[in-house]
């Protein structure tokens, strides 16, 4: 399969169980702590999805959409937010900026993979 997926969150039990998760599966799995450090490492890591939190500091993940739909590299890299926050408008919001899907915490393992399935062909 050897696509690469770029997790995003400061959380580290969170990177932990969704990198496993996309590890199991064949996936490459890239981490970033943070949007910031997401941004920093986007163009080495070229990856074919994104799956990112919403809350966190420096950059939130809504900042990083923006900043990767902004990119002409990487403006058409989908991307999963996978969050706790369940508000529409964080929702629309995110849509706007580029979020292909939104998942809530905790999720399921299956819920994630299909996303992911759906969105990284």
């Amino acid at each position: 399969m050897n696509k690469t997926i770029l997790v995003v969150d400061d959380c580290e039990n969170y990177r932990l169980v969704v990198g496993r998760t996309l590890a199991m599966a064949g996936y490459e799995v890239v981490e970033a702590i943070d949007g910031q450090d997401a941004a920093e490492k986007l163009d080495r890591a070229m990856p074919s999805l994104i799956v990112c939190d919403l809350n966190m500091p420096r950059m939130d993940g809504l900042g990083f959409a923006r900043h990767v739909k902004a990119s002409l590299l990487h403006h058409v890299t989908p991307m999963i937010m996978l969050t706790t926050e369940t508000k529409e408008s964080k929702k629309t919001e995110g849509r706007a900026a580029g979020v292909r899907e939104w998942i809530a915490k905790p999720f399921q393992r299956a819920q994630l993979l299909a996303a992911v399935g759906r969105h990284c062909a």
